[in-house]
Order: C-alpha cells, then structure tokens, then sequence
C-alpha cells in the first residue's frame, strides 16, 4: 500500500491535470491557438508554469494528453471478435467516429493542429494511433478471413474521409453537392459508408 501522503500526492496531480486539459480545451474552443501558451495556460487555470512543465513536458505535450482523452480510436473499446457481430461493430465504429467530430469542434481544431505539426509528441500521439487502429484491423482480418491490406485500405480511405469532411465542413458547407454541415448530408455519407462495409464484408 502507499502511504497516505503518496495518495493525497496523486490526487491533487490528478485534479491539477483535470484543470489544465480542460483550460487548454476552454482556450482553444474560444481562441484557436493563437493566445497559447504556458504564462496564458498557467494564468487561466491558476497552475503554476513548473507544473504545466513537470507533467506534460511542453505545450505541445499538453494538447497532446487532450488528444489522446478525447480521440475516438485512442479510447475505443470495440470488440471485433465476435463473427456474427462483426458488420454492426464496424458500421457502430464509424457512425460513432462521425457522431463525436460532429459534435467535438475543439477536437476538429486539434486534427487540424496536429496536421501542421512534426515534433516527438505528435510522432508518439501517431505511433500510438496507428498501433491501436492496427491491431483492430487484424482482429477484423482474422473474423472475416480477408486479406489486411484489403481491410486497412478500406478503413483508411473511410477514416480520412471521415475525418477531412467533418474538418473541412468549419469553413465550406458543400462538398460534392452533399451539405457537410447539415445532418442530411452526414445521414447520406453515412449511409454510402454502411453500403461499402456491406459490400466488402458481407460473404
């Protein structure tokens, strides 16, 4: 067991944490990024700039713990190993991807920020992504029999869609005739998204 002292420790840098995720999440729902940085995150939040630095090394480290708290695939739970279920939890997969950048814009304005960056923590954050995403795609591979590079190339091609739309609808409202900021244009490349899981799962 730890010693009192070592819990009550952890405690407060769980709440100290809590604080800055979401003060840096409140300032760049307000302001983007351009007011960013540790003397503005250390004075909105009331956290001293040694702890900001102590906990999550940067700035940059910092927005990427908020990334990965808030990421759809970083916190997915999804079970693929059930054959019978195996079309559902796909199509739930992506409905819920979509639903959560939909709903999420300071989560659009990270997808966005990290594009535009190339450090040791973004590279972390991708490495981190792109182990989870592989391993989902092998369970599905090993359930339905198809080859990985099929299953990948179709998840990849859907995830960046997904992902470049739900971005890209911030600031232009039409895409291909398909109203990207409304819910009929999403309900429309939603159900295109389900007839193409159909066609390349289904026997």
């Amino acid at each position: 067991m730890f010693p009192s002292g070592n819990i009550d420790m952890e405690r407060d840098r769980e709440a100290t944490e809590k604080m800055l995720l979401d003060t840096i999440g409140q300032m760049i729902a307000e302001n983007g990024f351009e007011k960013i940085g540790v003397n503005a995150v250390s004075a909105q939040s009331g956290v001293s700039k040694i702890l900001i630095y102590r906990y999550f090394n940067s700035i940059d480290g910092l927005i990427a713990a908020y990334i990965r708290k808030h990421d759809f695939l970083l916190n997915s739970s999804l079970d693929f190993s059930d054959a019978k279920q195996i079309l559902p939890t796909v199509k739930r997969m992506f409905r819920e991807h979509i639903e959560q950048l939909r709903t999420d814009p300071v989560l659009r304005k990270l997808y966005r920020w990290e594009l535009s960056c190339d450090n040791e923590v973004i590279t972390a954050l991708r490495e981190q992504r792109e182990t989870i995403g592989m391993n989902l795609i092998k369970q599905v591979c090993i359930v339905t029999g198809r080859p990985q590079q099929e299953i990948a190339t179709l998840s990849a091609m859907i995830t960046a869609s997904i992902t470049y739309l739900a971005m890209l609808g911030d600031y232009c409202p039409v895409f291909n005739g398909i109203n990207i900021s409304e819910d009929s244009g999403w309900k429309q490349i939603y159900h295109e998204v389900e007839n193409l899981i159909d066609r390349m799962l289904s026997d």
